[in-house]
């Protein structure tokens, strides 16, 4: 209970003054925006008691489209405590209490699928932010699921994603996309069985407090973050097949992740091996 009211004095404390420090160095032009983000993601992963280990080898020298299964509303948590990224939400995050304005001062994308001009609208802001140098998270499954599974990844957002960012000034040479899984595979040092992985898994119907209240009882979580090959967005295979290719390699790295046994990168083809240096 005192784990819980100190986490949310936290969060309802440092948060806005997070914001109001990111808003000016924006505002100022000045650099910090990537520092502060990944350092107060690193803080609310601690006192979630959420111990992230990575598997492979993420791009870091550009900017990256990653392309991830999507469990929990922890992902942002873990994924934010790794580098700096923006992220693809759902449109109704941006009217979140305190959510969505944090959302928004951190570059958020927000995409409205069912409207195919705001959603060509989100496709630009993307290919801008990887174009500025700033990574992008994509949740390529447009919902979270069980954390048991991949579920199928919708080509249409991805698939125009990649075409503007071949399309766009210098794309294809600046901008590459990598498979990315997330897999929560522990609970207070012991592996997580599928009945358990609820516990994190935030999907469907859920209510947000009375599992986040649960999550925070009972901690300790471990998740695995893995990354496979990166491959040039310079549309030389068409959306379902790009699409098709990216969902194999994050079910093969969850695979992996959920055997306890994480899947080592291949040899890079050198088409790979050229997008990522």
């Amino acid at each position: 209970m005192l784990r819980g009211l100190f986490i949310a004095a936290f969060f309802f404390t440092m948060t806005p003054l997070l914001i109001s420090i990111q808003w000016l160095l924006g505002k100022l032009g000045l650099p910090g925006w990537g520092f502060i983000c990944s350092n107060y993601y690193r803080v609310l992963c601690s006192l979630l008691r959420i111990r992230v280990r990575l598997s492979g080898a993420p791009v870091r020298d550009r900017a990256v489209l990653f392309v991830s299964n999507h469990v929990s509303w922890a992902d942002i948590v873990v994924i934010g405590s790794i580098a700096p990224v923006a992220f693809v939400a759902k449109r109704e995050v941006a009217s979140w209490p305190l959510v969505g304005i944090t959302a928004k001062i951190q570059r958020t994308v927000f995409v409205d699928r069912n409207r195919r001009h705001q959603a060509g609208d989100a496709v630009s802001q993307i290919v801008e932010r990887l174009a500025g140098g700033t990574s992008v998270v994509l949740f390529a499954e447009g919902t979270s699921s069980d954390g048991n599974r991949v579920l199928p990844f919708r080509s249409a957002l991805l698939g125009s994603v990649e075409e503007a960012a071949a399309a766009h000034k210098g794309g294809a040479d600046r901008i590459v996309i990598q498979p990315m899984a997330i897999t929560y595979t522990g609970q207070h040092g012991m592996p997580m069985s599928k009945r358990q992985r609820p516990l994190v898994a935030w999907y469907g119907d859920l209510d947000f407090m009375p599992h986040i209240k649960r999550f925070v009882g009972e901690g300790v979580i471990d998740v695995v973050v893995s990354y496979g090959e990166p491959v040039p967005a310079d549309g030389t295979l068409d959306r379902k097949a790009m699409t098709r290719k990216l969902h194999d390699e994050v079910h093969r790295l969850m695979a992996g992740a959920l055997r306890g046994r994480p899947i080592p990168l291949k040899a890079r083809a050198p088409e790979a091996q050229a997008a990522a240096e």
